[in-house]
This record gives structure tokens, sequence and C-alpha cells, in this order.
């Protein structure tokens, strides 16, 4: 009995230290803004798209991805952040919710659904700079 105590405090306080390391440590370019719709923090960098291959797969959430949807990876914002993401080029924008990490190339910073893609119309190209607003509560 007293070990199970030990390993699930163990686990819990895994999990403590992570999620406060991520928030300390991550990659983010904050920036106010006045537009409570928009967030306030913000980030730019490149933004791809889930291959077709991905279509079913687990997400690190524990969801499957659905292409259909307008999910998305990121490297640190909590699972069920909504993020606008607005394409540069076009300025054409969606809101998706985060519920996978990722992207883990260098300069990336959003993975989208292929709906995403589409919508920010950049499936033929497959990259597109975007810049990415949230609110952290």
């Amino acid at each position: 009995m007293k070990f199970k105590v030990k390993v699930i405090f163990l686990f819990l306080s895994l999990i403590l230290v992570t999620s406060s390391c991520t928030s300390l440590f991550g990659n983010k370019q904050d920036t106010s803004n006045n537009s409570a719709k928009a967030g306030e923090h913000s980030e730019t960098g490149i933004a791809s798209y889930y291959g077709d291959k991905y279509e079913g797969r687990p997400t690190a959430s524990g969801e499957k991805l659905k292409q259909k949807l307008l999910t998305a990876a990121h490297r640190t914002l909590p699972f069920g952040t909504r993020v606008t993401v607005t394409n540069l080029k076009n300025g054409k924008k969606i809101r998706v919710r985060i519920n996978d990490r990722g992207p883990f190339k260098a300069g990336r910073i959003i993975d989208v659904t292929r709906k995403g893609a589409e919508m920010l119309d950049f499936v033929r190209d497959g990259l597109t700079e975007v810049k990415i607003e949230y609110d952290l509560e």
C-alpha cells in the first residue's frame, strides 16, 4: 500500500514539475494586444499541416486526429487552448483548438489539420508564415 502511495505521489510531482518548466522555458514571443478576441499573447513563425497518413492516429492528448476538425499541435500551449491562426500571406484567419504536441522542425510553430490548411489556403504550398494569438488563463 505504501509503495502505491509513493508511486502516485512521484507521478503527480513529476507532472507538476514538467508543467512548471514548460511555462518557464517555453519558446514564446509574448506581446500585448488590445483585441480581446485575438488574444493577449502572440507568436509569428511557420505553420505546416498534418499529412493524410495521420488521420485516426492518437494525438498527445489522447484524441484521434480528425482532418475535418479545426485542431492543431503546439509544443507548449495547454491542451484545449483556443488559438487564432492568421496566414500572413493572404490575411485569412481560423480558430483552432490545441490537442497535440509539435511541430518538431526548427522555425515551425504550429501544425494544423488539413481542414485548417484549406481554410488558410496553403495546402498547395505546404507551409506558410502565420501569426498565432491566444489567451492564457
